[in-house]
């Protein structure tokens, strides 16, 4: 009888270590043999523990599994009455488009024999058959964008560093997950880790750097010790190291640990507490792609957007581009989270409208009351209304209407919510977050805190102030914490004025 269960993050934290548990003891007393393999989540979180029996080669789903739903899988599966069918059925799961995120809840995250049997290492064979150039070029041509919010052409920067003079160079993966309602990076490095490992090998190979490193913030435990034994893993059996798969070529990685501010999901900041030194913002000129790790031309990327390369590498640039819209080509990992129905990841092509992700996809508020914003792309993303749920999920779509794609986490709030008081939120995080390098995110934050409590208390005098504070803030501050944290305050501001009135009781 073989049977998985999920050893990913979320899926631990609602008692998948004891439905485990409860499996081995069960089988051990009814004399049954049991193979019990331990997976990376599928993302459905809303059915998690999601135990998976085979039955004649296909895996079935029951969940969401406890303790006491365990000694039925003992006896008649179709009688379970948390019985789901085949999980690559289900309508979550059959409606995606999953190229990132093929292998992710399938295969035993640390074995890199079913890693393989699933093609991974293809793209990283391919790789080794190109010149560096062709390599740079076919990404290029992918159209592959960061996936950690800033959406730049991940072609450009690798070749920016391919051509940049240096005799070392480094590829520097920013695992710094620190957007709320975000969890595809962690899902990956706990799921798929090989994936990552692959697409930082090719990134070595395309731009002549020698050594990676993983950035990873200390509050993911499981991802750090599954990310430490999948490097382990990879360098023992010649992925990494002196003479990768054979091919005479060398690359290897580390995996850094760091304290978790968030301000360190800024590339620069990243690459200061890197080195050892305080996380804040470096001035730019001159770009990290020049002079970045140890003053080495470095590419910076996010966990997607290397963990997406293997792909591209093994399937050809078109077959990649030939998924989007406009200049968003590939697929976006949706984050689903906040007051929903049902909450996880779901990996499709650009282009899917914001509407059907809360309404179809999310299946509406988990409160059944009415959705009355949505903020996409971390906490400093923009508060969707209603009437923006028509905007296509694209970089320039949703700039085009006020809002930023960024890292694709999506955050669902029903009409209960008070946006004075997420607005002020926003303003908070950005002034206990603030490195302090810059005077528009250090100080302007504290007063815009400040400002949104004269609102709070009816001062309607204040709300122009805000709004120039805010233009102050998105002119003038070096990174994105301060740059950014206008567009859920003055998004909030725009579309729900109600609860910024004077008289908020009359109001409401």
């Amino acid at each position: 009888m073989i049977v998985w269960v999920p050893m990913d993050s979320a899926s631990k934290a609602v008692g998948a270590d004891e439905v485990a548990a409860a499996l081995l003891a069960e089988a051990e007393a009814r004399g049954v043999t049991l193979d019990l393999r331990r997976n990376g989540a599928r993302g459905m979180v809303w059915l998690e523990p999601l135990v998976e029996v085979e039955i004649d080669g296909v895996r079935h789903g029951f969940g969401p599994m406890t303790v006491a739903d365990v000694p039925a899988l003992f006896e008649d599966l179709s009688a379970h009455p948390l019985a789901l069918g085949p999980v690559d059925e289900l309508d979550w799961m059959r409606r995606q488009t999953r190229l990132t995120f093929a292998r992710c809840g399938v295969i035993e995250p640390l074995s890199l024999a079913q890693y393989r049997a699933n093609g991974g290492l293809k793209g990283l064979r391919r790789a080794l058959g190109m010149a560096p150039g062709e390599v740079v070029a076919e990404v290029t041509a992918s159209g592959l964008r960061g996936r950690g919010g800033a959406g730049f052409p991940t072609g450009i920067k690798w070749q920016t560093v391919h051509d940049a003079p240096g005799t070392r160079k480094y590829i520097v993966c920013n695992a710094d997950e620190g957007d709320s309602g975000t969890f595809a990076d962690r899902m990956i490095m706990e799921g798929d880790p090989f994936s990552l490992i692959e697409g930082m090998a090719i990134a070595g190979l395309a731009v002549g750097a020698t050594k990676g490193f993983v950035y990873l913030r200390s509050e993911y435990p499981d991802a750090i010790s599954v990310m430490e034994q999948a490097v382990r893993t990879a360098r023992a059996e010649g992925v990494l190291g002196l003479d990768v798969l054979g091919s005479g070529r060398a690359f290897d990685m580390e995996i850094r640990v760091g304290a978790g501010a968030y301000v360190c999901g800024e590339e620069t900041s990243l690459l200061n507490s890197l080195e050892g030194r305080r996380g804040v913002v470096r001035a730019k000129p001159p770009l990290p792609a020049l002079s970045g790790l140890f003053g080495c031309p470095t590419v910076v990327n996010n966990v997607i957007s290397l963990a997406t390369v293997p792909v591209i590498l093994e399937k050809g640039a078109q077959h990649y581009a030939d998924f989007g819209l406009g200049r968003s080509r590939g697929t976006v990992t949706l984050q689903i989270a906040g007051n929903v129905a049902r909450g996880g990841l779901f990996e499709t092509a650009f282009g899917i409208s914001l509407g059907a992700v809360v309404d179809d996809l999310a299946g509406g508020t988990a409160s059944g009351r009415p959705v009355k914003a949505v903020q996409v792309g971390g906490p400093l993303g923009a508060y969707m209304p209603r009437e923006k749920f028509d905007t296509p999920l694209g970089y320039e779509e949703f700039d085009a209407a006020g809002g930023l794609v960024g890292h694709a986490g999506i955050v669902v709030f029903d009409d209960r919510a008070d946006m004075l008081v997420m607005a002020r939120f926003a303003m908070e995080f950005c002034a206990v977050e603030s490195c302090g390098k810059c005077t528009p995110c250090r100080i302007g934050a504290v007063r815009g805190v400040e400002t949104i409590d004269r609102i709070a208390q009816g001062d309607g005098s204040a709300i122009p102030l805000l709004s120039d504070l805010c233009e102050t803030m998105k002119d003038g501050s070096l990174c994105a914490l301060g740059g950014f944290t206008p567009f859920p305050v003055m998004s909030a501001l725009t579309h729900f004025p109600d609860d910024f009135a004077q008289n908020r009781e009359a109001a409401e």
